[in-house]
């Protein structure tokens, strides 16, 4: 349906793999490209279906690994940073982590429509997980943090202006928000890569952390190794990261646009 209705999101899916898999061929981006929508359908299934998964079913549509990562993470005291992105099944992560193990802060943008934004908000936060707005979330971050609870963030959108720069993804230049770098900074938070897979073995989600990331105070270099450490999960699950978004819309002085 997405597909058929907005027609221009799989060509900007095709213009994003050559740009980062300019030695694959087309059938190869193709195949990506139709996981993709088959990703997204099952994001929406799942969605549909939050009011249903409590406690008792939750392991029917996911399970960790690398749970020790986390565990680490919340021993040293400072809160935990979870770098997500869209891949896999963004909603889920989170909802389930709160059922599973414990509530989640985490950072939404509010959407353009309210009524719908109603819904989507009232869903996700049916397993107990606080909504923080990215519109005034710094501070309710940093007091999460304090508390020693874990945050999470969407980090794989394109961004612009004086609180952004540009890092490599895929080996292109592409420009990235620093605020999660510097938060990170600011309250010694450990940062941990966090997505929820399909595992089409086990026809359910595998919410899989990673080892932390490691936090210097520079934010440009911070900001290049937590992009580095998505774009290695993306690599894995290529047909699974939402292609369809303009990561590299803003682009360096000089240089042509891609879309």
């Amino acid at each position: 349906m997405l597909d058929t209705v907005v027609p221009r999101l799989r060509r900007t899916a095709y213009t994003n793999l050559a740009f980062a898999f300019p030695e694959r061929d087309a059938a190869w981006r193709a195949s990506i490209v139709d996981g993709v929508y088959r990703s997204i359908g099952r994001l929406v299934v799942s969605f549909a279906r939050l009011p249903r998964i409590d406690k008792g079913n939750v392991g029917d549509w996911i399970r960790y690994e690398g749970f020790e990562h986390y565990e680490r993470a919340k021993a040293r005291g400072k809160g935990v940073l979870f770098a997500t992105g869209h891949l896999g099944n963004w909603e889920l992560s989170a909802f389930a982590h709160a059922l599973m193990t414990e509530k989640m802060n985490i950072v939404v943008r509010p959407l353009d429509s309210p009524q719908v934004d109603d819904l989507v908000e009232t869903r996700r936060a049916l397993s107990g997980n606080t909504l923080l707005s990215k519109r005034d979330f710094a501070r309710s971050i940093l007091h999460a943090l304090r508390d020693n609870e874990p945050v999470g963030i969407l980090v794989d959108q394109n961004s612009a202006g004086d609180n952004a720069a540009f890092v490599p993804f895929f080996g292109k230049q592409a420009c990235t928000n620093l605020t999660f770098a510097k938060l990170a900074a600011r309250s010694g938070a450990a940062v941990i890569p966090g997505f929820a897979l399909w595992n089409e073995q086990e026809h359910r989600y595998v919410l899989r952390f990673y080892p932390e990331v490691e936090i210097t105070g520079d934010a440009v270099e911070d900001t290049a190794r937590i992009q580095l450490s998505v774009e290695s999960a993306i690599r894995e699950y290529p047909d699974q990261w939402l292609w369809i978004h303009r990561r590299w819309k803003t682009r360096p002085e000089g240089e042509v646009g891609i879309y």
